[in-house]
């Protein structure tokens, strides 16, 4: 069992504390492995999600020399290195949302009222939503499905890519204008 202290404490220390003691890396694992493979399942599906997370983890273990301890939270590094192991299966990501357009939807709803509505609602949009996604440059994608699906802020997706939070919030609104377009201007989550 570690001892160090900084296991319940920041990211930054439970990398650093990694240094000496590597066990202490577990502690990343355990806090972020679920976020990063529904995130990663999200877009490739959850065939190639655990060995995605899997990889993501090995690359920072093999890293963690070089990870700026300034930054307390290790999410947006995580969520970085997936990001660029997702790009290089964007031609499993793109067939992924051409398979969403002919897949009927699954809804886990509570009542059959709710599921029915939940169904006509995402079926109506899901060709649309899926086909402009697939549309969207990679780096547009990858910045609104950190947001979206990832759960980032613009820092963090900006920490993420090691790109300006400017070039995160043009290239959200960018890829919100392009889906919303893609939509028929229209928000699908909002009663009419």
């Amino acid at each position: 069992m570690i001892t160090h202290p900084a296991v319940r404490g920041a990211d930054s220390e439970l990398v650093s504390a990694s240094l000496t003691e590597p066990e202490a890396f577990a502690e990343l694992f355990d806090r972020y492995s679920a976020m990063l493979y529904r995130y990663v399942a999200k877009r490739l599906g959850p065939d190639h999600a655990e060995d995605l997370v899997g990889e993501t983890f090995l690359i920072a273990f093999s890293r963690r020399r070089s990870y700026d301890l300034t930054f307390t939270d290790a999410r947006p590094w995580l969520f970085g290195i997936l990001t660029k192991l997702v790009s290089r299966h964007h031609r499993k990501e793109a067939a992924r949302y051409r398979a969403l357009l002919r897949a009927p939807v699954d809804s886990a709803v509570e009542s059959p009222a709710d599921r029915v509505a939940a169904g006509v609602s995402a079926q109506a949009v899901r060709a649309d939503l899926a086909g402009a996604l697939a549309a969207l440059p990679a780096k547009d994608r990858d910045v609104l499905l950190l947001i979206a699906w990832g759960d980032l802020t613009y820092e963090e997706v900006a920490q993420a890519l090691g790109i300006p939070v400017g070039t995160v919030r043009s290239r959200l609104n960018r890829g919100r204008r392009k889906v919303r377009a893609a939509l028929g201007d229209t928000n699908p989550m909002e009663e009419e």
